[in-house]
């Protein structure tokens, strides 16, 4: 084999490895849970993995959850990404936008502070999107107000919440972690879910694999072969 065809060879299966990594598991999931210090996001994923609930959380390192949960009849790898309690600086914050499937944005309803953090958070991930347009799909976005059981203290009215995912295209979940378990299990279940259904419609979207594979050598190796 001469030392053009060796090349030509090593660039057409490298090229292929290129290909084949972006294609993506489709029993993966990844969710990540945003919001201010104290806004009760630790103890959301928490009791969704464990089922225990934790009244005090504070960590000064983000963490990654990983577990085997079954979805849709089938088991399915979930990675939770849950920020450090002591970072509320968002910009670390927007760069899991890309990492992640859905996002899950979470306020205490007892904390007026939390509402307006989670606000202009909503607001800077839509603005980011927007300004994607060849962006394939957007990322799921959940709001969800917590700690429903200090409701004799409440800042932050229900409907406030309602409205707000109303105006940016999120779905909106107001919950008790500590005394609504099953709450908590179908908040999870339903974002995987819009992911799913998300990364099913981009598929979709997408040619198939060994077709789309032959038509983008060709466009890279085709004119070239010619010229040889």
């Amino acid at each position: 084999m001469h030392s053009s065809q060796l090349n030509r060879s090593w660039k057409t299966s490298n090229f292929c490895r290129k290909i084949k990594s972006k294609q993506r598991n489709m029993n993966d999931f990844k969710i990540a849970l945003l919001g201010c210090e104290g806004a009760g996001k630790s103890a959301l994923v928490v009791r969704f993995l464990t089922r225990r609930f934790i009244g005090e959380y504070a960590s000064n390192t983000e963490c990654f959850y990983r577990k085997r949960v079954s979805f849709d009849g089938k088991p399915v790898n979930l990675e939770i990404y849950d920020p450090c309690s002591q970072q509320c600086e968002g910009k670390s914050e927007i760069s899991k936008v890309y990492w992640a499937d859905g996002c899950i944005i979470v306020y205490d309803i007892s904390d007026r502070s939390s509402f307006t953090y989670a606000k202009a958070l909503i607001r800077k991930i839509r603005d980011l999107q927007y300004n994607i347009p060849k962006r394939e799909i957007e990322t799921a976005i959940f709001l969800v107000g917590t700690k429903q059981d200090l409701c004799h203290i409440r800042e932050v009215e229900h409907e406030e919440g309602k409205k707000l995912a109303a105006e940016n295209q999120c779905l909106f979940y107001e919950l008790s972690a500590a005394e609504q378990y099953q709450q908590v299990v179908m908040l999870f279940t339903q974002i995987l879910q819009s992911t799913s259904t998300n990364i099913k419609l981009k598929e979709k979207r997408r040619p198939s694999g060994s077709k789309s594979m032959a038509k983008l050598i060709n466009n890279v190796f085709g004119k070239r072969r010619k010229s040889v």
